[in-house]
């Protein structure tokens, strides 16, 4: 018995002149890339722009790719498995671009000697434009073939998608004033420096004036237009930043050279710091290449050895701050196994994390636990092991049951799985930029943007989602 992924052909003998057969495929910016990497063609005619980069004229696909399809028809369907090429006539007669839906179809003209086949071919777009027509001769297959349909191995490209989506909305919003502490060096000045470009910040900088002209000098920028305070000492520095926001100086801190116990130290401070009744937590936002919503990550920074009462803390503000992204939170609470075991602590964490999320004690995001990596990110995995739950197989948010796998979890998808990788700490009175001295520049921008949205949040219950957007809500 056939299943539905099983493929026939039609040998030389079961051919007539006349049989026809088709396909359908829309060009994406993703064929193209994929061309270029098999074909070696970057002409950058036929590749998409990179990111960042100023509008191009739209690609046009490579006209090989567009005779490839033909025989993408001639192997599959008609004659199917088991056919070989002899020769292939193209006439290119119009371009194509990404987002044309391309109709392929193949038809018998001629029957030579076996196993010899003559076919037309003939490839058309969407507005009935004959964009190529040929003629293959192929060796059709002269016995039965019928096999499964092969699944071929997926492939990633590291293409960005999420992140420039949340720094354009960012920048739709006033910029937030934010202290930059110790921004002395390339990377701590240069990344607020692109987020004052992109539109997303105000920053005002404290630290040591001679070091941070001496790194705006090797990244050839001009700092006069903006406020430089003078403050040597890093921890001095660092309350300096938070008194101003207290003042309402300002709207958000931002990490720069210096050791984050320093800056944490003044955010924490009983009286003087930014503490807003709430354990505050660092959140890694992952913007991974397999996944289609970001990915959060808490904790993987502040909190070293978490209790459950310290937990409900780290889950509600990686719930809060995926909101603010716009990002339907399902939390995944992780341990190294997804049953109850008395003996592993996390995992009864987990289920009481869980419950307290059924009866409304943390709000705004479906929790579950205990599951592992595997069944919380992965449906098969998850149905495997015979979990059924909202959360399971499709979680976007994922709590470690410590800092230690926390910080690992989010640096094996940033080292290993190339995702790219933005955090920030919440839970305080204003939001926290805690990145690291090794960041570049494109991961304090994003942090810079979460800030922004995470900030508008806090201040209206609800997600940016554009200024045209916000603009009719407030007429409401």
């Amino acid at each position: 018995m056939k299943t539905a992924k099983t493929i026939t052909n039609k040998t030389w003998a079961q051919l007539q002149v006349g049989d026809s057969a088709s396909i359908e495929r829309v060009c994406s910016d993703r064929d193209l890339l994929l061309f270029a990497h098999v074909s070696g063609n970057t002409n950058p005619l036929m590749l998409p722009g990179e990111e960042g980069a100023r509008p191009a004229p739209a690609p046009i696909a490579p006209s090989m790719w567009v005779g490839s399809l033909v025989s993408a028809v001639l192997g599959n369907i008609l004659p199917g498995p088991g056919t070989l090429y002899l020769e292939q006539d193209l006439q290119f007669l119009a371009r194509v671009h990404v987002g044309d839906r391309l109709k392929v179809t193949v038809t018998c003209r001629e029957k030579r000697a076996e196993p010899v086949v003559v076919f037309d071919t003939l490839i058309v777009n969407d507005k009935g434009e004959t964009v190529s027509k040929g003629e293959a001769v192929v060796n059709a297959p002269t016995q039965t073939i019928e096999t499964p349909e092969r699944e071929l191995p997926p492939l990633i490209l590291e293409e960005k998608e999420q992140f420039p989506h949340l720094i354009a909305l960012a920048a739709q919003l006033p910029r937030l004033k934010t202290v930059v502490v110790c921004p002395e060096n390339q990377n701590s000045l240069g990344g607020p420096l692109l987020a004052w470009e992109k539109g997303l910040i105000e920053p005002i900088f404290i630290g040591d004036p001679q070091r941070i002209a001496a790194a705006a000098k090797e990244l050839g920028a001009d700092i006069a237009p903006f406020t430089v305070i003078d403050e040597k000492n890093h921890r001095a520095a660092a309350a300096k930043a938070v008194a101003m926001v207290r003042a309402g100086e300002a709207g958000a801190v931002m990490k720069g050279d210096l050791h984050s116990d320093d800056l944490l130290a003044a955010v924490v401070a009983k009286e003087s710091g930014l503490r807003a009744g709430r354990r505050i937590s660092h959140v890694f936002v992952l913007d991974t290449l397999t996944l289609d919503d970001l990915l959060f990550v808490s904790d993987a920074a502040i909190n070293i050895a978490p209790d459950l009462l310290t937990k409900v803390d780290i889950v509600q503000n990686a719930i809060d701050l995926a909101l603010a992204c716009g990002v339907e939170p399902k939390v995944g609470v992780l341990s190294a196994v997804e049953i109850i075991n008395p003996a592993i602590a996390s995992t009864l964490d987990a289920a009481v994390l869980s419950k307290m999320a059924e009866r409304g004690q943390i709000r705004g995001g479906f929790v579950d636990g205990p599951l592992a990596m595997d069944n919380a990110i992965d449906m098969d995995a998850a149905r495997t092991k015979g979990i059924a739950s909202l959360v399971a197989g499709r979680a976007n948010v994922l709590i470690a049951p410590n800092l230690e796998s926390g910080n690992m979890l989010a640096k094996e998808l940033t080292f290993v799985s190339h995702a790219e990788a933005a955090g920030l700490v919440v839970g305080a009175a204003a939001p926290v930029m805690l990145t690291s001295r090794a960041d570049n520049e494109k991961a304090r921008l994003v942090s810079c943007a979460l800030a922004q949205l995470y900030a508008y949040w806090r201040k209206n219950g609800r997600a940016f989602t554009g200024a045209a957007a916000d603009k009719a809500l407030a007429a409401e």
